[in-house]
């Protein structure tokens, strides 16, 4: 990017920042002399960490009462925002983590459809949601073996006290192996500690219907004890092509305070859902079929059976091109299970301790294929010359239609332990945390009627079979990834809790160990096992200059291991190689990710008006990434090589004034590809591989500009909150060939509190919910790919874009009985 563009900002940004860094420090200014003697906390929410649960945060004081719910007043020694209970109470109830960040400074999101029950995207500073951990309640949820995000299967909106996101610099005690560009952490409400039943009818276009539920049972076992229950169900249809999502959610949770010094919380989350696909589409294909291109809607059924011919289903027009949108699924099953504890050891010091378990189950993509009845896995010769008749002519000459799909079964159960002390103005936690995910990735194939239904959406009944009786598999992998980690840290406090310093050292270590059954896309049987660790040093230094500012500065490494994927073949990708003997090795010996981030800020917080500053720099190496080989015509995992990405966050809110408050964020950086890509071998033995000229280039997905503004109105029962987003222009290709143009799209929220009605119902509220009030037309890439220009010989890679959804509109209501 030229210095001119680096330097040019558009009206909108430079408005946002004339306003941030100009109006609002001057009222900020009069607002501290006014009421210099007032403390700070005087009702503004502040962030606090959880006393309980290992790296959360609570609230204190009024999350209302400041940026619309938008903000917190921080202490911590880098850069960090948060979504509170007073923001995501307003927001659709069917909505996801991606919806409610997305007004945060640095965060990049996008969702497939109004509702979140589809799932999206997010990058922040450059970074995708699969280089940043995830925890819920303190527990992972990164896929444990790609690191993927999955947003739609957390929790119910209801029950979330907070969602924030450390926006480069994961906290020191968090449990992650992949996380290279920060953390989100997302943790619910403890239960009420009076009894109630809340019930919350939803209703929208699309049939979009919502039933939830909840009952908490107040205190109770001489008043230490409290629980909740809730369930929800949704269904809602497509906004283009046919099909629809349905979900079944369950959150539940406990707290037992058993004295002062000593409390345990435990909490489940099960979530079933079963959605039909939304259609990703190329440029080319917007512009010849238009917005709501989608999955084709009829099936030809099968080729009549006729012995001694080919009946070949996979011939060019016969099946729908895209796929039939019931053979494109995405079901999941996953529940998370965990349980905290914080027990007084002595004086000022605490254990704490956090095992977990996440569960997972399911499928996705489009299961629309075709088998030949030949090529399948023989177990006796150990090579694909096995034959099956499928469709039951008596010859093995067809290609008939199947549906299959990738399907992964995780266990993963952890365990985090804390030891947390005070010794004079230091305060000194040392901790552990382990845990061994078991993660069985197999590519079933299963029949389909002539109606083009599957004999079973979660590919586990009606399996096609080889000749000896044992299942066809795609892909058949098992691995274990065991990762442990030891982290100690210390707060210092000085000068009269004036400053705080913040050392912490943590040294995570990944195991794969890797298994790889012989399938019909790799007829080897084989291990294969890697460590990975790195010493992870972090330091903060915050100082308060007076009772309202603040400065800090934060350094800190990050680490990210390869993905368990990086192991294998498949039927698109290529990573491992067999020798005459059958001995399987890596192409590639994948380096872990690693990046240095710095943060640079500044604070200004009171009860009436609440901004920050931050300067950030990232300089990332062994860039993990994936590109298309020439010459073996499959994707390979590649090293992308050095990326930095500097830049400017601001982030600004107020408090209540005459009814209004506001909250604002502009996030303005520059990214840089430091070195050009070879993306596979090249047909000749004179050259090393075909490099892409990406030195120099923009990274993909970073827009150069993004601005966040909320501002709501409350009169009495009544609220009306506009919310709007501005994403900048930003590249979808690391050659930078193929850009995403800018766009803007804003939500709208009303609600009124009718009350108490009569004896039998209170807080009766109903709620308005107008998504894209606009009716933006924009996209978003569905992944980032290396170039859509060929470029030495190279072959170009086509974008696929997910595109906004239109106007959309959801009414709530909820009583408490």
């Amino acid at each position: 990017m030229s210095q001119k563009n680096w330097l040019g900002f558009s009206k909108t940004a430079l408005a946002a920042a004339a306003a941030m860094v100009v109006v609002m420090p001057a009222m900020a200014a009069e607002e501290a002399k006014k009421k210099a003697e007032q403390s700070q906390d005087d009702g503004a929410p502040r962030a606090k960490e959880d006393t309980v649960r290992l790296g959360t945060i609570v609230i204190t004081g009024e999350g209302g009462k400041l940026g619309v719910g938008q903000m917190l007043n921080e202490d911590a020694a880098k850069a960090r925002s948060t979504v509170t209970r007073a923001a995501i109470d307003k927001d659709r109830s069917t909505g996801n983590p991606y919806q409610a960040l997305a007004l945060l400074p640095g965060v990049n999101t996008f969702n497939y459809d109004a509702t979140g029950l589809y799932g999206g995207g997010m990058t922040v500073r450059g970074f995708g949601s699969d280089q940043m951990g995830f925890t819920v309640n303190g527990v992972p949820v990164n896929d444990s073996g790609s690191f993927a995000v999955y947003p739609q299967e957390y929790a119910d909106q209801e029950n979330l006290c907070t969602q924030s996101i450390n926006q480069g610099s994961p906290d020191s005690d968090s449990p992650a192996a992949g996380a290279t560009g920060g953390n989100v952490t997302i943790t619910s409400c403890d239960p009420e500690d009076k009894r109630r039943v809340r019930f919350t009818q939803t209703l929208g276009e699309l049939s979009l219907t919502r039933t939830f539920l909840r009952y908490d049972t107040g205190r109770f076992f001489d008043n230490s004890a409290k629980v909740f229950l809730s369930y929800s169900h949704t269904e809602a249809d497509k906004w283009k092509g046919e099909g629809s999502a349905k979900k079944d959610h369950i959150d539940a949770a406990f707290r037992w305070d058993i004295n002062e010094d000593n409390k345990v919380l435990g909490s489940v989350l099960y979530n079933r859902a079963i959605n039909n696909n939304i259609n990703s589409v190329s440029v080319a294909q917007l512009k010849a079929n238009g917005y709501k291109y989608d999955y084709s809607t009829t099936f030809p059924g099968h080729l009549t059976p006729v012995a001694g011919t080919a009946q070949n289903e996979g011939a060019s027009g016969y099946l729908p091109s895209p796929a039939y949108y019931k053979l494109a699924n995405n079901p999941f099953e996953n529940a998370i299970f965990s349980l905290s504890g914080s027990f007084k050891l002595a004086t000022d010091t605490y254990l704490k301790v956090q095992p977990y378990l996440w569960y997972g189950y399911g499928n996705g993509g489009v299961q629309q294929t075709t088998l030949k009845e030949t090529g399948f896995y023989n177990a006796t010769s150990g090579k694909l010359d096995g034959v099956k008749d499928l469709n039951g002519d008596g010859d093995t000459l067809d290609t008939i239609a199947v549906g299959r799909a990738s399907v992964t079964k995780t266990f993963r159960p952890g365990i985090t332990t804390e030891l947390n002390t005070t010794l004079g103005d230091h305060n000194i936690r040392v901790g552990v945390w382990y845990e061994r995910a078991r993660h069985g990735q197999t590519q079933p194939a299963v029949t389909v009627d002539n109606a083009g239904n599957l004999a079973s959406v979660w590919l586990d009944s009606g399996n096609i079979t080889r000749a000896d009786g044992t299942l066809y598999q795609g892909r058949d992998w098992y691995t274990v990834s065991t990762a442990y980690q030891a982290y100690v840290m210390d707060n210092w406090s000085f000068l009269n809790d004036s400053g705080m310093l913040t050392v912490g050292l943590r040294t995570p270590h990944v195991t794969r160990d890797f298994t790889g059954n012989a399938n019909e896309s790799f007829a080897y049987n084989y291990k294969l096992k890697r460590s990975y660790d790195e010493l992870l040093p972090q330091a903060g230094l915050r100082f308060n200059l007076d009772r309202s500012q603040q400065v800090f500065v934060n350094v800190s490494k990050n680490f990210r291991a390869p993905p368990n994927y990086a192991f294998a073949n498949s039927t698109s990708s290529i990573n491992v190689q067999a020798d005459a003997a059958g001995n399987v090795s890596l192409i590639t010996e994948l380096k872990p990710e690693t990046s240095v981030m710095t943060d640079v800020g500044y604070r200004f917080q009171s009860k009436a008006i609440s901004l920050s500053a931050t300067y950030f720099n990232s300089d990332f190496k062994n860039r993990q990434a994936t590109a298309f080989d020439p010459t073996t015509n499959f994707s390979a995992n590649i090293n992308a090589g050095r990326v930095n990405v500097r830049g400017m966050e601001f982030e600004a809110g107020t408090g209540v004034f005459k009814g209004f408050s506001a909250y604002g964020s502009l996030t303005v950086q520059h990214s840089e590809l430091k070195d050009n890509l070879t993306v596979g071998k090249a047909a000749t033995a004179s050259t090393t591989g075909v490099e892409l000229p990406t030195s120099g280039k923009t990274y993909v997905l970073t827009p150069h500009t993004m601005v966040g503004l909320s501002v709501q109105y409350e009169y009495g029962p009544f609220y009306g909150r506009l919310k709007v987003k501005r994403t900048g222009h930003q590249y979808a290709t690391m050659t930078n060939d193929e850009e995403v143009p800018a766009y803007t799209v804003g939500d709208f929220d009303a609600g009124y509190k009718i009350g108490d009605v009569g004896n039998w119902a209170s807080n009766v509220m109903l709620r308005l919910n107008v998504s894209n009030i606009g009716n933006t037309r924009y996209r978003n890439p569905s992944g980032s790919q290396t170039n859509s220009v060929a470029y030495n010989g190279s072959r170009t890679n086509t974008v696929y874009y997910y595109l906004g959804a239109p106007r959309f509109t959801s009414l709530s209501v909820s009583a408490d009985f």
